[in-house]
């Protein structure tokens, strides 16, 4: 292995470069549903956990609360989800995902099936079950949460927003 440049026979090059051309791929094809990859993921974790404060999405998605607020506005003014104010602390916004929003997430999960097919299509299936598996201990070697993205951590703060982040 050629350890002086990335490229043929480094791992950790091959991992960011196909990673990336992944990620990109993906967003091409959701693109066209009026949604991101962060957009995406939300969703998911809606549809899983709702209804949730953003203080609780973000300690799910390891960033700080504030970073939500704008992606959540898009979200909400596109119809995917809606924040309510708490019965219980009016300083809190309770997420939670709409019928367009599991509609969209449907969507997604066909244009995700194509997705995957497409990137792994060199493999067979055995490949594709041990690539999976080697990925999944190298992600859990490296710490990384379980069916969240890390690009999470490297979103901007927000810039402008008619919402504060909440409070608990």
């Amino acid at each position: 292995m050629n350890s002086s440049a990335p490229g043929k026979g480094s791992p950790a090059f091959l991992l960011t470069q196909v990673g990336t051309h992944a990620a990109q791929a993906f967003a091409k094809r959701i693109a066209a549903l009026s949604v991101t990859p962060a957009h995406a993921g939300i969703l998911r974790m809606l549809k899983m956990h709702s209804p949730l404060s953003q203080r609780e999405l973000a300690a799910k998605l390891g960033i700080h609360a504030s970073r939500l607020v704008a992606i959540l506005d898009e979200m909400e003014e596109g119809g995917l989800a809606v924040r309510e104010p708490s019965a219980t602390d009016r300083r809190v916004y309770l997420l939670r995902i709409t019928e367009k929003g599991l509609e969209t997430l449907r969507e997604i999960g066909l244009l995700y099936q194509a997705h995957n097919a497409a990137i792994t299509a060199a493999l067979s299936d055995g490949e594709r079950e041990t690539l999976t598996s080697l990925l999944e201990r190298i992600a859990a070697d490296q710490g990384l949460v379980p069916g969240v993205h890390p690009g999470y951590q490297s979103l901007p703060a927000k810039v402008h927003s008619r919402r504060k982040a909440d409070t608990s």
